[in-house]
């Protein structure tokens, strides 16, 4: 059974797992994510290292996942949004440290292939992946195929513009979709209502430090479970560009499926069900046409490595 090993670059720490064709984690290594960009290069190799060590089975390829725009060749990080890497040769470069094949590819790349072969995605050829954590990623599988487009860069749903002018984004533009539809936005709609009306947000602010500003997304969700109206409402503001923005990519792409991972989709239903419902408001023809389904991700934060795993099995 041939193994291969995903490494997962995280803000605090890397881990690296060993996988199987399963999509079962055997063995992990994890080791806390350095402050610089050749630092990040020497921990993935130790990771690495760490988690082959520890299984007795021969391991075949390394797949890492990294935030930022990866080439057509799964080689180069083209540019990574919060590590200095700028046309940074990483398959090369741990390649030679690790002596083992290696394939780079985007992080929400890795994670949506992971939901699609062994999670949420199975049974479904053409399926569309978001993750909502404190932006907003994806990735496209259509016809069983990863789509990353001629340069590697397809799939970057964050920053479609959805408002002309709107408001300014980390990526330079505006009224990119991640500034309506993300963990983020969510904590700003939030503490806009309690700031508006704080007499309706009482549990919610009664669950921070009392103030507007103290209000975080694990407050949001605690209130909305109590039934915090500002909570709820924030919520609903949330599925509500979620929903429009998924009902765009079905005019695009058509799925059979949206799978919807990261951070904020861990509420389940509090999410899911107002997305649906936003999603069957603003779909085209939504009277007539088929309906793709928006389901819950499964494999949480194991989608990207065990995904990153399986990419560098099929080389």
């Amino acid at each position: 059974m041939a193994l291969t090993i995903g490494v997962d670059i995280g803000g605090t720490k890397i881990a690296a797992g060993v996988v199987d064709e399963e999509g079962t984690i055997l063995e992990t290594h994890t080791v806390p994510t350095p402050p610089t960009a050749d630092g990040i290069i020497d921990a993935i190799c130790t990771a690495v290292d760490g988690a082959r060590t520890s299984t007795g089975g021969e391991i075949a390829a390394v797949g890492i996942g990294a935030a930022g725009y990866v080439d057509d060749k799964r080689a180069t990080v083209i540019f990574a949004p919060n590590i200095d890497w700028r046309h940074e040769p990483l398959k090369d470069k741990v390649e030679q440290r690790v002596g083992l094949p290696v394939v780079v590819e985007n992080d929400a790349n890795a994670a949506a292939w992971g939901e699609y072969r062994f999670g949420a995605g199975q049974g479904h050829h053409d399926v569309i992946v978001i993750t909502l954590g404190t932006g907003l990623g994806g990735g496209i599988i259509m016809g069983n195929k990863l789509r990353r487009g001629r340069f590697g860069v397809a799939a970057e749903f964050g920053h479609v513009r959805v408002v002309p002018d709107g408001l300014l984004c980390g990526c330079g533009s505006q009224g990119c979709w991640e500034q309506y539809a993300s963990g983020r936005a969510l904590v700003r709609y939030a503490r806009q209502r309690a700031a508006a009306a704080p007499e309706r947000a009482a549990v919610l602010l009664g669950l921070g430090d009392g103030t507007v500003d103290g209000i975080q997304g694990q407050h949001i969700s605690a209130a909305a479970r109590r039934g915090d109206t500002v909570a709820v409402d924030s919520f609903r503001e949330l599925a509500r560009w979620v929903g429009a923005g998924l009902a765009d990519l079905a005019s695009l792409f058509d799925p059979s499926a949206f799978i919807i991972g990261g951070g904020v989709s861990d509420e389940g239903e509090l999410v899911l069900d107002p997305v649906r419902k936003s999603f069957r408001r603003w779909l085209v023809g939504s009277q007539w046409r088929p309906h793709a389904q928006v389901l819950a991700a499964e494999l949480g934060n194991r989608a990207g490595l065990v995904g990153a795993a399986d990419l560098a099995r099929q080389g």
